[in-house]
């Protein structure tokens, strides 16, 4: 971990990933670690971040612009590494992918959870032995919905959540304390 400097409310640094690529990432609140991983914009979203720092170590990074997903696991083994032991993960959309991709490809994750994640192989859903929450928006579509229950389902250790009135732009403040209720569970 190469941190750089101080930001308002969070630290900046840059980690390096297997291929030497560097990937810049800020690190908000103190705690047990979780990373963020963003959708296909990168963002991993400052205010979900500022909202869960207040119980955890936070770190959100800035995903590279298309690569592939084996790079993008490096990537996220580099951010894990620099975020401390016992992380969890939570990917939104494409970064749900991510994240769960990342378990099972066995990147040392305690919990991931998933906001309407893209759907994933079947081979690559029951590789992923970490607890599992997977959430969705109760105005999102039927589709989508229905998916978040058919990934909770295949998953060996997942459960499933519904927040009501939420769409695919789901609020960092009704995300913020389900993700808190989660990774605070007792892990069995």
């Amino acid at each position: 971990m190469d941190e750089v400097s101080t930001i308002p409310g969070g630290v900046r640094g840059r980690v390096v990933s297997r291929d030497g690529t560097e990937i810049a990432y800020e690190r908000y609140g103190d705690g047990r670690p979780l990373v963020l991983v963003g959708g296909a914009d990168g963002g991993a979203g400052r205010a979900l971040a500022g909202l869960l720092a207040r119980r955890f170590s936070v770190v959100t990074y800035e995903r590279r612009g298309v690569a592939a997903v084996e790079r993008e696991i490096e990537d996220l083994a580099a951010v894990l590494e620099a975020a401390g032991p016992g992380a969890a993960v939570h990917g939104t959309e494409t970064g749900g992918v991510l994240a769960l991709a990342g378990a099972a490809a066995g990147l040392p994750v305690e919990a991931v959870s998933v906001y309407e994640p893209e759907p994933l192989a079947d081979g690559l859903v029951r590789a992923v032995h970490a607890r599992v929450l997977v959430v969705d928006g109760g105005a999102s579509p039927a589709a989508t919905r229905q998916a978040a229950r058919a990934l909770t389902a295949a998953l060996p250790r997942a459960r499933h959540r519904t927040l009501t009135g939420q769409t695919h732009e789901v609020a960092p403040h009704v995300l913020a304390p389900v993700l808190a209720e989660f990774l605070d569970e007792p892990v069995p």
